[in-house]
């Protein structure tokens, strides 16, 4: 999971949830630090953006300049960047202690209410999907993109969550893939997502676990800055850690709603019949 924040510093933040939830505190770089064996595993606290963290190679765009020069870069940009909580993986029944960390990292001083002046403050959700599947992956697929115009309608009830918001998927895609008749296998799945979403900006963005399934497809330039894991990145454009009482709660109940259409999906599939819902509009 990941959950971006303003105000706090990122050795702020690291020591506190320390105090919160044990471990150790260790420093990558003046604006990345961990916190390793804590109560909910292994965390990383950061500046969100790629270019001042000079130890991470060809992650970095300005890798080949002297270390203290991109440091100082992140001393620049520190104010004016979000902060990046990335926690996990770990078990769903663990779900209810990151809303303990958003409460610890709000008791600290952290802040934001959705959005900064240049951006949203993401929550991001990257759920297991261990099996590559390809049936169980695009039954998720198709219903996500089954019920997307109902959560966009749930999350983005406000100006400030539509403008933030990514992209929805082209119209002509998504009826391609609702058809009651496909059912690709990985390779074909991959190449048509890669044609008709040459993007990271999706609500559901597929790349990282394409990737990881379908290494040897032909990924865009862009897909170097996207980590291969084996998981749905569920994009939501709007965390609000400044903001009393706020949880992942949700959220976490919108995602599960897809889930559970999938099973359906799934279930239905092998007979040629889909749920009427996928029939609509």
């Amino acid at each position: 999971m990941e959950i971006e924040f303003t105000s706090l510093s990122v050795r702020d933040a690291a020591q506190a949830l320390q105090r919160g939830f044990g471990g150790r505190v260790a420093q990558e770089d003046p604006q990345a630090f961990h916190v390793l064996g804590s109560r909910l595993g292994d965390m990383r606290i950061e500046l969100d953006i790629r270019h001042v963290h000079p130890h991470r190679g060809a992650g970095n765009p300005l890798s080949g300049l002297p270390a203290a020069l991109v440091m100082g870069l992140g001393d620049l940009l520190a104010p004016f960047v979000p902060r990046e909580l990335i926690v996990g993986p770990f078990d769903r029944s663990e779900l209810e202690r990151v809303n303990e960390l958003v409460a610890v990292l709000h008791e600290a001083g952290a802040r934001g209410d959705g959005a900064t002046l240049f951006d949203g403050l993401g929550l991001h959700f990257n759920v297991a999907q261990p099996s590559g599947d390809p049936r169980q992956i695009v039954a998720t697929f198709k219903a996500f993109l089954t019920l997307e115009p109902q959560l966009r309608r749930e999350v983005g009830a406000g100006l400030l969550a539509r403008a933030h918001a990514p992209p929805a998927f082209p119209p002509d895609y998504v009826r391609r893939v609702l058809a009651a008749g496909y059912w690709p296998d990985l390779a074909t799945f991959t190449r048509d997502y890669l044609a008709a979403n040459p993007t990271r900006k999706r609500s559901l963005d597929m790349l990282p676990l394409l990737l990881h399934f379908s290494a040897d497809a032909a990924f865009p330039r862009f897909a170097g800055k996207v980590k291969s894991r084996p998981a749905f990145h569920y994009r939501l454009p709007l965390a609000c850690v400044g903001r009393t009482g706020w949880t992942i709660a949700e959220d976490w109940e919108r995602w599960r709603t897809v889930e559970r259409l999938a099973e359906e999906i799934a279930a239905f599939a092998p007979q040629g019949a889909l749920p009427a819902a996928l029939t609509a509009d």
